[in-house]
């Protein structure tokens, strides 16, 4: 029995599926470190010498590290249906089967990466590799689902290239501000395990340049949102960005308030997913600068869009 040749609808519900699970990855992960289980499996690939699950002996610690890594099955299953659908839908779409090839393999990467992790005791360092493929990942998800609903071909710009370089730079900013934010973490309290060593870095001035360039880029994403209005971005363009600034605006106040109350597990928890959020609106942002220029349809028939005018 031959299985339906998959629809590009039904890929990009994948697609979106795939944005979903990386960001829950995230979440689950700080869960991991929040709550001092980061050593919880003190090996890998097994979770203890003779057995790869978590057993009574090694209490709420082991049962949640073990937890998250059966995560890594999900994410493997919902992008590996994504990869799947790509490969086999019809008319091929070379840019969809790249982009879910990249998710698929960044699962076993990020496995290695979290096996090095514990392997070396929750080495700062490593840390800060493992979380920074996680936000990677979710923007190649996003860029995923917004090639799904395009038709095939190339794209060009519908802003001018100033507008567009501040853009790229303000996503920059933020990409920035979401790896000395992992400085961060590994100088202070949370570092998956009290015996963890820590970064070495002073926690006050790491945290006093991750609020400064945290300002730069409410500032760039600020100018952008204006000179967005100012040439007439597409709308999607506008409505990320605004997003963009909600979140920022949401992670300042987070931010703070973790800072003078003591670093509590829940804010800290809000402020991780905060960043993940962050990656995909300024993801979006960056896309919105782009569109395809192909007349093909993506949608029933009737639903075609003209091309966009180019721009310089």
């Amino acid at each position: 029995m031959q299985l339906p040749r998959p629809t590009l609808t039904g890929v990009r519900h994948l697609a979106v599926a795939s944005v979903v699970v990386n960001i829950a990855i995230i979440v689950t992960g700080g869960a991991v470190r929040l709550t001092g289980s980061g050593l919880g499996c003190p090996t890998w690939p097994r979770c203890t010498e003779d057995s790869f699950v978590s057993h009574p002996a090694l209490g709420i610690h082991g049962a949640i590290e073990f937890g998250n890594r059966l995560i890594t099955f999900v994410v493997a299953a919902v992008v590996g249906l994504a990869w799947l659908a790509a490969l086999r839908l019809r008319p091929r779409r070379r840019d969809l089967v790249a982009l879910a090839s990249i998710l698929l393999a960044g699962v076993p990467l990020q496995a290695v990466a979290g096996g090095i992790t514990v392997l070396t005791g929750l080495n700062p360092w490593w840390v800060s590799v493992h979380f920074l493929l996680s936000p990677a990942l979710v923007a190649i998800a996003v860029i995923f689902v917004r090639r799904c609903g395009e038709p095939a071909g190339r794209t060009q710009p519908t802003v001018p290239r100033p507008v567009r370089q501040l853009a790229y730079a303000t996503f920059a900013a933020a990409a920035v501000v979401i790896y000395i934010g992992t400085l961060v973490t590994g100088s202070g309290p949370h570092a998956g395990d009290e015996r963890a060593p820590r970064n070495g870095l002073d926690p006050e001035s790491i945290s006093q340049l991750h609020t400064d360039v945290a300002f730069l880029l409410l500032g760039l994403t600020i100018g952008t949102l204006l000179a967005f209005r100012a040439v007439g971005a597409p709308d999607r363009a506008l409505s990320a960005t605004r997003w963009l600034l909600g979140v920022e605006v949401a992670q300042s106040v987070i931010g703070f308030a973790q800072y003078f109350t003591g670093l509590p597990t829940v804010l800290v928890g809000l402020h991780l997913l905060g960043s993940a959020l962050m990656v995909v609106t300024a993801t979006t942002m960056v896309l919105g600068t782009r569109e395809a220029a192909s007349t093909e349809p993506v949608g029933p028939p009737g639903t075609e869009r003209p091309a966009p005018t180019p721009v310089p």
